[in-house]
């Protein structure tokens, strides 16, 4: 078996994490070793970045403070966690990655995607994930879920065009790369979410077998 590494993208309250624990009870049954991990975040140095990044500030945190933080967690990310379990022939199963920088920054911010893709090269080299589930939601019923649970982060008080331009992003860049990237409903009940993810864990554990 070799390493694969799967990412999940979407927007706040598109259920990702609840999603990533069922795939990798699925894969675990199967006898597939499965890391769990996250971004910004993963190893304790990147979930300091974290903090910082998801942290409401009274100094407004600048663009390229906020790309760079992302790079700088992804940087120690893949060094502690991603590279050595793909090497080993784990599956990867990563809540956001650099896909959620180009939404995130590039569409919600507006910053140049000419400029993520220059740290991405130099960050990752030729590492891109294997397969991107995008759970895609209208923006109004996102905000509403996260709003439902608690406390909201730096990003979550964003405004409505905000996540619109991160929901574009994501169907764009969905759209310009459809080899890797598999849509999943996000709007439908979880057991209907569940199902189809069920389609695409066919398609991983044969990949993972290749």
């Amino acid at each position: 078996m070799r390493g694969l590494f799967i990412t999940l993208e979407g927007p706040e309250g598109a259920g990702k994490t609840t999603n990533r624990a069922y795939l990798a009870e699925q894969l675990q049954a199967q006898g597939f070793d499965v890391v769990l991990t996250r971004e910004p975040g993963g190893t304790p140095l990147a979930e300091q970045i974290r903090e910082i990044l998801l942290a409401p500030h009274t100094e407004t945190m600048s663009v390229d403070t906020e790309l760079l933080l992302m790079f700088a967690a992804r940087a120690q990310h893949l060094t502690q966690v991603i590279k050595p379990a793909l090497a080993a022939g784990k599956i990867v199963i990563c809540d956001r990655f650099t896909d959620a920088t180009y939404a995130y920054q590039g569409g919600g911010r507006g910053l140049d995607c000419s400029r993520i893709a220059m740290l991405e090269q130099f960050v990752q080299g030729d590492l891109r994930p294997d397969m991107t589930l995008l759970f895609d939601l209208p923006v109004e019923d996102g905000m509403a879920r996260a709003v439902a649970r608690g406390k909201l982060d730096r990003f979550e008080q964003e405004q409505h065009d905000f996540f619109a331009a991160v929901r574009q992003s994501y169907l764009q860049r969905a759209d310009n790369d459809p080899e890797r990237f598999r849509l999943v409903n996000a709007q439908h009940t979880l057991v209907d979410v569940q199902r189809s993810l069920d389609v695409h864990l066919v398609e991983i554990m044969s990949r993972a077998r290749e």
